[in-house]
């Protein structure tokens, strides 16, 4: 089995258990700028993408209306970092998994779709910011699918692409680390359907953090 000296994670859908939450403000934003309210299952499908880009995915219109899109993708961010109850945590083994991986001499990083504030805000609130040896959001990169996150982060690390895996629940996260040659890690717990993941052909197809855990056990340079 190969050997990886970094494991790049995504952060929602795959760290945090945060679909819930991204919908309600999701929902709450579209009802405050006089757009339609979509279903939850419509609205998480766009999960893992930069801000902008989830919106114009969501509501095309707003292509032609600048104005609005930015007055969406505030209102989104205000609703998801201020007024939404819903609750958020992370997913079981999260923390453990992390934990584990530092000790042997693991690498760590985050690629995700989150603002770099929002990013920010919740390393902070749930502690897990000292585990990460860098992070990247498409503030200072690009959205995903492009692999530009991951770039980054293999060159500030300098570490080879052979050398890592990136570990997500959708075929954003999927078709990034294919778009630049990297090995990926599929989880079934966040967004996307196993089904769409497996046609990316990850090296494991897994349905939990303690799964991972395992798996990874076997798989990283200690």
């Amino acid at each position: 089995m190969k050997k990886y000296r970094l494991v790049i994670f995504d952060w929602d859908g795959t760290l945090m258990n945060s679909e819930a939450r991204i919908v309600d403000a999701l929902q709450l934003a579209a009802k405050e700028c006089g757009l339609p309210v979509l279903s939850a299952h419509e609205s998480k499908q766009i999960i893992g993408l930069a801000l902008d880009k989830a919106v114009l995915t969501l509501y095309p219109e707003l292509a032609q209306d600048s104005a609005r899109l930015v007055a969406m993708c505030e209102a989104y961010t205000q609703n998801f970092l201020e007024q939404s109850s819903v609750e958020m945590q992370p997913f079981d083994g999260a923390e453990a998994l992390l934990f584990n991986l530092r000790q042997r001499g693991v690498k760590l990083a985050i690629a995700t779709g989150k603002s770099r504030k929002g990013l920010n805000q919740v390393l902070l609130e749930c502690g897990f910011g000292v585990y990460f040896d860098i992070t990247r959001t498409p503030v200072e990169s690009a959205s995903k699918p492009d692999p530009m996150m991951l770039l980054q982060i293999l060159e500030a690390l300098a570490i080879p692409v052979e050398e890592a895996v990136m570990v997500g629940d959708t075929t954003f996260d999927m078709e990034m680390a294919q778009n630049c040659g990297m090995d990926r890690i599929a989880l079934s717990h966040g967004v996307h359907q196993m089904a769409l993941l497996a046609a990316y052909q990850p090296v494991a197809q897994l349905d939990s953090l303690h799964e991972l855990n395992d798996w990874l056990s076997q798989a990283v340079i200690s």
